[in-house]
């Protein structure tokens, strides 16, 4: 399936019904067919012809959105650039991804006048919603593909999208994804996951990222995508309620401010089947708080650009043992392996591993992804031994659950012997006070790196002393695993999807101890 295809799929379970809604308004299949069909147009009579790339620089916006299916019906490639990117980040990645025509919204029109004149590739720039010297008005635009007639093609290579792997050193990857890859994870998502009758989906999440891939099985049912243009907590609990919202994705920074958030006692959230959770490690502690405030409708999935969002899953009922007490061995874990995905455990000389012997995570699967975009050498040391490598520690338990104990760059060696931050970050999380957190290994003369951690406490408990958090740690993993420092932050540094950045608390931390 095209991506497209979603969207004439969910026409046909009944063309009025609403697709996408955002500040009461909504519109229908029939009418975001019909903006596909005049993006369509617009694109090939602007002279982008097949296996094009084309941009689409935006915050969360229903017409943004509706033009991925214009690119995909013309046969061309989907470039999601994320508004939050540094101007000199987008300018790679849009020289990288060989990108033709950028469509933009007019807030970010003094990002694009910095990279405009590096960018000669691009020969049409396009605002959705303003007049900007140089580039076509969205009337303009669409009035070019006038006459085009219906167009409907297929992908070059069954190509879909190009995704910035958004690593935060060096240059980023391009990863293809291709249609057959965005069907498994749609078909994982519909047989893992509870649909009943027709889905309503709330987007507060950047639709560029995993909050934007969700929408394909939720179309595929003929569902309606409520879109958020700006994350706001109290606003994403509202609407919950007001539009009976089945499923929604958030990564757990966002659910931790959704837990602390005063109208989560009041919410209305009994329409909820399918809460989503991913893109980042959560703490078991706060997850059994969500199964407890928000409801037993929490479900994890594990999964990276490179093997879209379903590597793993774990179901909403997954979260509990038979007699309705919480799996609380499980909540730490990242689920089992999907369906139709093969996971394995692998040594460093490409020797699968057995159960709860540590190595990195690799995975087969129609879910993998074609390659990294003009880059064998890359794509080569990503596939080693016929696997592709996933650069997660973990292990398969007896049960078959998977639990991810760190990334490969993360591990700390402290004293001789191996410790994962995730397990440090698990175990301070479950202290009361502690609302975020991240553990790191800086040089250390006597251990070669020691374990710092740096916590974000909650607003009620700045009380804190650090050496009551040490021992807080101690007590639970043991003083070889505790951190031998904590730093108190305000607040932690976080990527553009919410992910916490270590190398700049490592940098920061480094910086000081100068």
């Amino acid at each position: 399936m095209r991506l497209v295809d979603y969207l004439d799929k969910g026409a046909s379970l009944g063309p009025d019904r609403p697709c996408l809604t955002t500040d009461g308004e909504t519109l229908s299949y029939a009418d975001v067919q019909q903006v596909s069909r005049q993006v369509a147009g617009a694109l090939r009579a602007v002279g982008v012809d097949d296996g094009g790339s084309v941009a689409i620089l935006s915050a969360n916006d229903p017409i943004a959105f509706a033009s991925v299916f214009g690119i995909s019906r013309a046969g061309l490639v989907w470039c999601p650039v994320n508004p939050r990117n540094e101007a000199a980040e987008n300018q790679d990645l849009l020289e990288l991804f060989d990108c033709e025509l950028m469509i933009f919204q007019a807030a970010f029109a003094p990002l694009v006048a910095q990279i405009r004149d590096a960018l000669p590739r691009i020969r049409t720039w396009v605002c959705l919603d303003a007049t900007v010297d140089g580039c076509l008005t969205w009337a303009q635009f669409l009035a070019a593909g006038e006459g085009q007639g219906r167009l409907d093609h297929e992908a070059v290579d069954d190509l879909a999208m190009i995704v910035g792997t958004g690593g935060t050193t060096g240059r980023p990857k391009g990863v293809m994804l291709t249609g057959t890859n965005l069907e498994t994870m749609s078909a994982i998502t519909l047989m893992s996951y509870p649909f009943h009758g027709r889905p309503v989906y709330l987007a507060l999440a950047p639709l560029t990222h995993a909050a934007g891939v969700l929408c394909f099985p939720i179309l595929a049912l003929g569902g309606e995508i409520v879109v958020m243009r700006k994350p706001d907590v109290d606003q994403f609990l509202e609407l919950v309620g007001q539009h009976r919202v089945t499923h929604t994705f958030l990564p757990p920074t966002l659910i931790y401010m959704v837990l602390s958030a005063k109208g989560l006692a009041t919410a209305n959230l009994s329409s909820l089947q399918c809460f989503w959770y991913g893109a980042a490690p959560m703490s078991a502690t706060r997850l059994a708080e969500a199964l407890d405030r928000i409801g037993p409708v929490m479900a994890q999935l594990f999964g990276q650009t490179e093997a879209p969002m379903m590597i793993s899953t774990m179901a909403p009922a997954d979260h509990f043992n038979a007699d309705g007490t919480v799996a609380t061995e499980r909540l730490s874990s990242a689920g089992q392996p999907s369906p139709l995905v093969t996971v394995a455990v692998m040594d460093d000389d490409g020797q699968i591993l057995g159960s709860s012997e540590r190595g990195e995570i690799v995975i087969r699967s129609s879910l993998v992804m074609a390659g990294y975009y003009k880059n064998d050498a890359a794509t080569a040391e990503a596939s080693r031994y016929g696997w592709h490598h996933t650069g997660d520690i973990g292990y398969l338990d007896e049960n078959n659950c998977l639990f991810i104990v760190d990334r490969a760059k993360d591990m700390i060696i402290s004293g001789g012997f191996n410790v994962y931050s995730t397990e440090v970050e698990q175990a301070l999380m479950q202290h009361p006070g502690v609302q975020d957190c991240a553990v790191i290994g800086l040089p250390d003369d006597k251990w070669g790196e020691r374990v710092v951690a740096v916590a974000q406490l909650l607003p009620d408990h700045h009380g804190i002393d650090t050496r009551d958090l040490i021992t807080f740690v101690k007590e639970r993993i043991g003083s070889v695993k505790a951190p031998k420092q904590v730093e108190i932050w305000s607040d932690l540094p976080r990527s553009k999807v919410g992910k916490v950045l270590k190398a700049d608390i490592k940098d920061t931390l480094r910086h000081h101890a100068r």
